[in-house]
């Protein structure tokens, strides 16, 4: 086993996996107004309705097959009647269509930040950097299924990609097994390596801040003002304000 094998298989993720933990600890604890999207709704609507749906529920299957196939054993997925062959078609057909949605949708929002002026300008360097090592990722992981998985005989990741994944989390890490991996699936590994490098640094931070909150707090109460509400009516100009040092310099 060559030098080259552990950096690339070993040295390489557990650095990426350095990065992406404690860059997103320190980017929260001193960026906390910057953990955004920096969503550019208000420049441009029409565009933006298509591409983020369709970017955003593609990605999540993505991610989903991606969990099912590197975390989960075969022999569980067969102790549940799931076989080799089923899991192929299903992995082959969704993860295929999910692909493309996802591909179709980062084309439309791509396109919509380099045509739109005002969206273009609100476009930061780091941006277009995830941008271009996101589009790489997805590039090549569609390549290496649509090649290797729908046209070629088929390539069991299973048996060396999902073990090797496991292995780097168990911390007891086996880079043979990556050896003989088709150069597609390598390509795709380390450019996502890249991009959880990235992760921490750019928009992509947001996927941690879902409002979950929002769907258990309590609700807001919103008074009217309109002439037809309340217990009196408008009046002109400002209302005054009452504080206790106005109301003392209002005594005689």
């Amino acid at each position: 086993m060559t030098t080259l094998v552990i950096i690339l298989w070993v040295a390489v993720p557990y650095i990426t996996a350095a990065i992406f933990i404690v860059g997103h600890i320190w980017r929260y604890r001193y960026d906390k107004f910057g953990w955004t999207t920096r969503s550019s709704q208000t420049y441009e609507n029409r565009l933006l309705r298509w591409g983020s749906p369709m970017f955003h529920l593609g990605i999540l299957f993505v991610i989903a097959g991606h969990v099912v196939g590197l975390l989960i054993p075969r022999e569980w997925l067969y102790a549940i009647g799931i076989d080799e062959h089923t899991y192929h078609i299903g992995a082959t057909v969704l993860g295929t269509a999910a692909a493309i949605l996802t591909l179709a949708g980062l084309t439309i929002l791509i396109f919509r930040r380099r045509s739109i002026a005002a969206v273009f300008l609100a476009t930061t360097r780091m941006d277009k950097l995830m941008y271009a090592v996101l589009g790489a990722v997805l590039l090549f992981g569609t390549a290496a299924t649509v090649a290797l998985q729908v046209f070629g005989g088929g390539y069991g990741y299973r048996e060396t990609i999902s073990p090797w994944f496991r292995s780097l989390i168990l911390l007891q890490p086996q880079p043979e097994l990556m050896v003989g991996v088709p150069i597609l699936f390598q390509a795709h590994i380390l450019c996502a390596c890249v991009l959880f490098a990235l992760w921490p640094f750019t928009r992509l931070v947001h996927v941690f801040s879902a409002p979950v909150g929002y769907l258990f707090r309590p609700y807001i109460v919103y008074r009217s003002r309109d002439d037809d509400r309340g217990n009196r009516g408008p009046r002109r100009g400002w209302d005054p304000v009452t504080t206790p040092d106005a109301e003392r310099l209002r005594r005689p």
